[in-house]
C-alpha cells in the first residue's frame, strides 16, 4: 500500500468524524478553541487507537465483533441524533452541552468502528502498523477541527435550526453505516 492509498483511506475514515464534529460545533455555542482541540484530539485518538486495536486483535476479535460493529455505532450515533433533535424542538434558554466527555467518549467509539476494521485489514496484508495509525489518527484530528469551526459557524447563524440539523446528520451517519454493512 502507498502513500496515495493510504492517505485515501485515512481521509474516509475521517469524514465520519468531520460530520460529527460539526454537529458537535452546531449544537454547542461558545466552544471555543479549548473544546475544538479536546473534540479533535479525542475523535483522533480514538481513530488511532482502534485502528491500533484492529490491527492487533486481527486473528480472533474481528471475527466476533465484524458482525455486530455497524449495529452499535447505528444505535449509539441514532440515539443522541435523536436526543439532538427532541431538544431542538423542545428549545430552552439554557444551552446544552454536546461536549461533555461522557458524550464525546461515546461518539468517538462509535466513529472509529470503520478504523478498527481497518487495522484488522492492514494487519492482514502485513503492512506495517505505525504509518496507518498516525495518518488515521491525524486525519481525524484536522477533520474534526475544521468540523467544529465550520459547525460552530452554522450554530451561531442558525441556532436550534443547526441543533436540529446535527441530528439529523448524526442519525443519517448511523443509517448509512448500518446500510453499507448489510
Amino acid at each position: 500500500m502507498g502513500m496515495v492509498e493510504l492517505t485515501g483511506i485515512s481521509i474516509a475514515l475521517a469524514m465520519d468524524c468531520f460530520a460529527v464534529s460539526l454537529s458537535a460545533g452546531a449544537c454547542t455555542r461558545r466552544l471555543g478553541i479549548a473544546g475544538a482541540l479536546r473534540i479533535a484530539f479525542l475523535f483522533g485518538g480514538f481513530q488511532s487507537a482502534m485502528a491500533l486495536l484492529g490491527w492487533l486483535a486481527a486473528g480472533g476479535l474481528t471475527v466476533f465483533t465484524a458482525g455486530y460493529s455497524h449495529w452499535i455505532a447505528f444505535a449509539l450515533l441514532v440515539l443522541i441524533g435523536a436526543k439532538m433533535l427532541y431538544e431542538a424542538a423542545h428549545e430552552k434558554k439554557e444551552e446544552r452541552n454536546y461536549c461533555s466527555l461522557k458524550i464525546l467518549i461515546v461518539l468517538a467509539f462509535a466513529t472509529s468502528m470503520d478504523s478498527f476494521a481497518a487495522g484488522a485489514g492492514i494487519s492482514l496484508l502485513k503492512y506495517g502498523l505505525l504509518l496507518p495509525v498516525v495518518f488515521f489518527g491525524a486525519a481525524s484530528f484536522v477533520f474534526s477541527l475544521a468540523g467544529v469551526y465550520i459547525g460552530g459557524k452554522a450554530g451561531e447563524a442558525f441556532g436550534s435550526k443547526a441543533e436540529a440539523a446535527g441530528g439529523i446528520i448524526l442519525i443519517l451517519l448511523g443509517v448509512k453505516i448500518l446500510l453499507e454493512h448489510m
